[in-house]
């Protein structure tokens, strides 16, 4: 068993999750990473001092199996960072095809229902018992972008089950947060600033901030006693248009 705490991060590949999977390494945890591709999953590995598991969430027997190794070689989980999603292409809701519709709740909702519920039963069972579990939600879990239902359902959903898992969790000392974040720098925010649709059809450049803000928000959010906890965040540009839409 490791003597630091052991965190794991769910698409931790790249973007917001390679950040976090960095940073909460650099702060002391051992960390281990998920991700789909093995290339990338091995480039953390050898860069960053981090144990890699090639896992697609969407697979219950890949998530079954990276539990059981977390396991066997971590003896235990303190930390789950589940942020492990995707975006569709903006489509309107009258054109949205259901293969698009199922991807995007297999990844986003479904995929962090399998990983919450394994997490859930290692902290249940383990000694000392508990453990912390932090979706990502979104913006987007609270007002929706136009010709994104897909994504903005799923997003309101893991906000449902954060608040389950938050009290399903109490009595086995397991505490569940949810950090929405907007607009912040990654390879996928990069088109915001050429311009995004907006909700009255016309094209806008929208800010983004440095992802190391979020970073430190899940350091902290990490770092808390189980005794306390951040139930919802919001972390975002602060000139986005989210206040003021609608």
């Amino acid at each position: 068993m490791s003597e630091r705490k052991v965190a794991l991060v769910t698409g931790g590949t790249s973007g917001i999750g390679k950040a976090s999977a960095i940073g909460l390494r650099q702060a002391g945890w051992s960390v281990v990473v998920c991700g789909r591709r093995a290339e990338l999953v091995e480039s953390m590995t050898r860069e960053h001092d981090l144990h890699g598991v090639v896992c697609d969430v969407t697979d219950t027997d890949a998530v079954a199996a990276l539990f059981r190794q977390l396991r066997s070689e971590t003896g235990r989980l303190d930390l789950v960072f589940n942020n492990a999603g995707r975006f569709a292409p903006a489509t309107p809701f009258g054109d949205i095809s259901v293969d698009t519709w199922r991807v995007m709740m297999d990844t986003n909702l479904n995929g962090a229902f399998y990983v919450a519920r394994e997490a859930f039963r290692l902290m249940r069972d383990q000694s000392p018992q508990g453990g912390r579990i932090i979706n990502n939600g979104s913006i987007s879990a609270y007002v929706p972008r136009p010709h994104a239902a897909s994504y903005t359902t799923s997003k309101h959903a893991i906000t449902g089950l954060t608040k389950a898992i938050s009290l399903d969790g109490r009595p086995f000392n397991i505490a569940c947060g949810q950090i929405d974040i907007g607009n912040a720098a990654t390879d996928m925010t990069g088109a915001m600033n050429s311009g995004s649709l907006q909700a009255n059809g016309t094209m806008m450049p929208e800010p983004t901030f440095d992802v190391r803000h979020v970073v430190d928000a899940i350091l902290y959010m990490a770092g808390l006693p189980l005794s306390a906890n951040v139930q919802f965040m919001t972390v975002m540009a602060t000139t986005m248009p989210y206040i003021g839409r609608g």
